[in-house]
């Protein structure tokens, strides 16, 4: 689990034998956070820096023989609450080369005749990568129990499937940050209604979402279901307030801060005589110059 202090926005934790409800949860506070609009980019912004400096040494730790560890960074929640401004605003502020995202969608029917996570384990982030998931495994658990696509007994087979999964991918060297959107039925009303107002997000419109809507206390009570069945230590999940998009995406900055930090990457040692290189470059300017 990750350690963390308490005066910075990291959302709400959920460890196991947690009993709550996300609907417990305010979707507009700002849990560990106590500035506005304003402060909360000004932190973003800030922040940039030593988020990209920690991935690039996640990254360059793996070049030289291929090992190290690696981040998976999964990414819930309801249509509208700001999966796209994550992949913009902070996964966006880090190197590209050393990032993986997958969006994952209706299954394919070449998946749909395999488990699964069958097409989740071939996505995993390599060593020194962070791996997104933009929805992820846990779409087969939420979507599934809403429509009753599975019974009970299928449903809790997954969720002990997707705990050993993601118990095998953190004793390989993968940290695993789970993170929940959470916004109100009323605050998705809203930001619907702006796509269908403005003709620069119509593309972004899906009439399905005005349908899936008419399921919002199942689809609460899913995920209430699904964060207590996997909860566990080595893979917690946080619940992050998602009405103020600005506050979102700190919250997720500073988990992924922590999570880097915990895994402390150095930089990799030279397998090549620093001072020798050095000598043999100074040739080269020297003999520059002098022609």
């Amino acid at each position: 689990m990750i350690s963390t202090r308490d005066d910075a926005p990291r959302g709400v934790p959920i460890l196991p034998g947690w009993t709550g409800s996300v609907t417990d949860i305010d979707p507009r506070s700002t849990p560990g956070f106590d500035g506005d609009k304003q402060d909360g980019k000004d932190r973003l912004g800030d922040l940039d820096e030593p988020l990209d400096e920690l991935q690039e040494r996640l990254y360059a730790a793996s070049r030289l023989d291929g090992t190290g560890r690696s981040v998976l960074l999964v990414v819930q929640g309801m249509d509208t609450s700001g999966k796209g401004g994550i992949m913009r605003h902070v996964v966006g502020a880090v190197d590209p080369q050393g990032v993986d995202i997958t969006a994952f969608k209706a299954p394919t029917d070449e998946e749909k005749q395999h488990d699964f996570l069958w097409r989740i384990e071939k996505r995993v982030p390599a060593p020194g990568i962070i791996g997104v998931f933009d929805r992820s495994h846990y779409e087969d658990v939420l979507i599934h129990r809403v429509h009753g696509w599975a019974d009970e007994d299928e449903l809790q087979r997954r969720y002990a499937a997707i705990n050993a999964f993601e118990k095998r991918l953190v004793e390989s060297g993968t940290s695993v940050l789970k993170v929940m959107l959470h916004i109100s039925h009323e605050e998705q009303g809203e930001r619907l209604m702006e796509r269908l107002d403005r003709p620069d997000k119509h593309w972004k419109f899906n009439p399905g979402d005005i349908d899936e809507r008419e399921h919002w206390p199942a689809y609460m009570d899913a995920y209430d279901t699904a964060l207590r069945a996997t909860a566990t230590e080595h893979a917690p999940w946080y619940v992050i307030p998602a009405d103020r998009k600005w506050y979102s995406r700190i919250a997720v900055q500073q988990l992924l801060l922590d999570t880097l930090r915990a895994i402390d990457p150095q930089w990799p040692a030279a397998d090549f005589d620093v001072a020798e290189q050095k000598a043999r470059l100074t040739a080269t300017m020297q003999s520059a110059s002098e022609a």
